[in-house]
């Protein structure tokens, strides 16, 4: 065999190697890379879209709460009643002011209003920017702050509303609610949306920690 026809099957047989590795993709080539980046650019797209949705939640369980909380507030603090009748040197009134606990109460839960309040932009950067940390890890810090706070005010305000109820015989405290039924309607009624308000706070904690935990 000369040396013209062993370069002519040199080059049948590059030519055929060369078909074949046209019909198959390179695992370096930029087609293949843009193939596999495709799932990854959707499973990011998801996720994006998923902490969105929990972050419009979120400000709507956050405009409820400051709702809620308003309405605990406002509630305890325009708590009172005068009886129709009085005598020469007494005047039988009862007043939120008359106990240190819902003093404390709407204290509190003003606290909790403005703090609900100047949330709100923080849940809205959420929305427009899902992937963000910081704002998330902040809300999620000072929401367990807040849910504490009216947990306690909650509590301490249920104990007086019972005794008002009920009374106590060891301690010597009469019921009184039998006299002053406009006054404890009220005051149950601010501690019932305080205790909603910190189920509210609650949900608002784990839809926080979800999005950190999806991140």
């Amino acid at each position: 065999m000369d040396k013209s026809e062993s370069t002519k099957i040199e080059m049948g047989e590059s030519s055929k190697l060369e078909r074949k590795l046209g019909k198959a993709p390179l695992l370096g080539s930029p087609s293949h890379a843009i193939s596999s980046s495709v799932p990854i650019v959707a499973n990011n797209k998801r996720v994006g879209n998923y902490k969105k949705g929990i972050s419009i939640f979120d400000l709507i369980l956050r405009i409820a709460s400051v709702a809620t909380s308003i309405g605990a507030a406002v509630g305890m603090a325009t708590a009172g009643e005068t009886l129709p009748f009085f005598t020469q040197f007494f005047q039988f009134e009862a007043g939120y002011d008359d106990l240190p606990t819902f003093t404390f109460f709407v204290i509190a839960m003003s606290i909790v209003v403005a703090y609900l309040v100047l949330s709100i932009p923080f849940s809205i950067v959420c929305i427009a920017r899902s992937h963000v940390v910081a704002p998330r890890l902040l809300l999620i810090i000072f929401d367990t702050v807040i849910i504490t706070l009216t947990t306690s005010a909650a509590g301490a305000s249920t104990a007086i509303v019972y005794l008002a109820h009920n009374g106590n015989q060891d301690a010597n405290w009469l019921a009184f609610c039998n006299q002053f039924g406009d006054f404890c309607q009220t005051t149950s009624g601010a501690v019932v949306a305080a205790f909603i308000t910190i189920v509210l706070l609650l949900i608002l904690i784990v839809l926080s920690a979800i999005a950190l935990k999806r991140h």
